[in-house]
């Protein structure tokens, strides 16, 4: 087998992971940390004529429900996971230290723990020689892995594992290429950057959190940079665990308006995935503003409880599938019906429509300011006086809320309508939304932004 095998990442933007599929030969290829969305495994393999003979997991994930038990119903795939991740459907259980015949190539699992207990790095070898490999959510590009997914109060634990964890990749050849799962956007990846694969040389020459002197200095640089995450993560390794069972997500269902509008009121939510401008221009009162691009996942699955039916409200132009498969990926597998007619029927039907104003940064004049990034956003930069929340936490702290006339901002204007949404569901109306950040502010103003808490 030549030393030239072809790796192809397929990048999630929204969840910020990339999976892996890997060229083996004979038209077979090896599948590393797909989720349960195979759309992008699917079209990497058929350009190339390849059928997924291997489906490894490195650990039991908590931001997406893995695809490996869809690839072993529909592939035949055999799947490779750890031994230690008690799952509980077909796998070939391995430890430390084990290796696959992936027939020329081999594959050599190291146990990592610190972001799971079971975690498995995974090194891609051609005969002797350390091609690359699949660290998952163990060494990062200029990161670690989070470690507090598992159990909060081992967190300073699992981070001392950690450390020991990418300690021992390190000692891997310069030369090696690192894959991780976990990369820019991930909540799993602490602290975030750039890039998303490198070399073991590359990670010794610049990741920061290697600059510690010791393993105190490290865990104490890793916990210093955890931030929020969507609580969904805390319940999605445990599905995985059991094995999310294969599926082949339905069309969304139309409903006319009348029948919509008994669900709601019988419990269901509306979600209503149109463009910011489009729901401040009219909107089903009490639907939920969830624009749909790459993070909608996140925020479907951040904000609404895991059981409650959703009804869509989309454009027509907005693609239904990638509405169903974003929702499937992570779980949601309620996200099975939409408004008939989009908007313009509701309001056909005789019921009601509210609008929130959305305006460009320097229209905020006579309202507090809410800023609903993270953390991290609102330290490195924010208007002068602005009050903040964080959008995952709003529901339980609109008590917190400043009183009177209020604007919402974000960095772009999705999550600030969003933010907004959520406040009108609860009663709030004296509301606009910004479409613009804190640069935008900062250049119309000439005024410069805070820093820090």
């Amino acid at each position: 087998m030549a030393v030239d095998v072809a790796v192809v990442p397929l990048v999630d933007e929204g969840l910020g992971n990339s999976a892996y599929l890997v060229d083996l030969g004979d038209n077979r290829a090896l599948v590393v940390d797909a989720s349960r969305d195979l759309r992008a495994v699917r079209a990497a393999a058929e350009e190339r004529n390849l059928r997924v003979a291997f489906a490894a997991d490195t650990h039991l994930h908590a931001d997406f429900l893995s695809g490996a038990r869809q690839l072993a119903a529909s592939d035949g795939a055999t799947v490779l996971a750890s031994a230690a991740g008690g799952r509980e459907f077909g796998h070939t259980r391995l430890s430390d230290g084990d290796e696959v015949d992936l027939g020329g190539l081999r594959l050599r699992a190291l146990g990592t723990p610190g972001h799971t207990d079971e975690h498995l790095a995974f090194v891609l070898l051609d005969g002797q020689r350390p091609l690359g490999v699949f660290t998952g959510g163990s060494l990062l590009v200029g990161a670690a892995a989070r470690t507090d997914l598992v159990d909060p109060e081992r967190t300073e634990e699992l981070a001392r594992a950690q450390y020991r964890s990418v300690l021992r990749l390190l000692t891997l050849p310069d030369e090696v290429a690192v894959w991780p799962t976990h990369g820019p956007g991930s909540f799993c990846s602490a602290p975030t950057g750039a890039e998303r694969t490198s070399s073991i040389g590359r990670e010794k020459a610049t990741n920061t959190l290697l600059r510690a002197a010791d393993e105190d200095g490290f865990v104490a640089s890793l916990l210093g940079s955890l931030g929020s995450f969507p609580p969904y993560f805390l319940r999605l390794a445990e599905i995985n665990r059991r094995g999310p069972a294969p599926t082949d997500p339905r069309p969304l269902r139309p409903l006319d308006p009348t029948t919509v509008s008994a669900l709601l009121a019988g419990g269901a939510a509306m979600v209503d995935v149109r463009p910011v401008g489009d729901f401040a221009a009219g909107h089903v009162p009490g639907a939920l503003s969830v624009a749909l691009r790459g993070s909608f996942a996140t925020w479907l699955g951040w904000l609404l409880p895991p059981r409650q039916q959703i009804v869509v409200l989309r454009n027509p132009d907005q693609d239904p599938d990638e509405i169903v498969w974003q929702a499937t990926k992570i779980g949601r597998d309620n996200v099975d019906a939409e408004l008939l007619g989009g908007i313009e029927s509701w309001a056909a039907a005789g019921l009601p429509v509210s609008t929130i104003r959305l305006v460009e940064p320097g229209g905020i004049a006579g309202h507090r300011l809410l800023d609903v990034r993270l953390n991290s956003e609102f330290i490195a930069g924010h208007v002068p006086g602005a009050a903040h929340i964080e959008l995952g936490d709003l529901s339980a702290r609109l008590d917190d809320l400043p009183a009177g006339p209020l604007a919402v901002m974000c960095g772009h204007g999705e999550r600030a309508m969003t933010a907004a949404s959520v406040m009108e569901r609860a009663g709030r109306r004296d509301l606009i939304a910004v479409a613009g950040g804190p640069p935008e502010w900062s250049a119309g103003s000439g005024a410069a932004l805070e820093k820090g808490q």
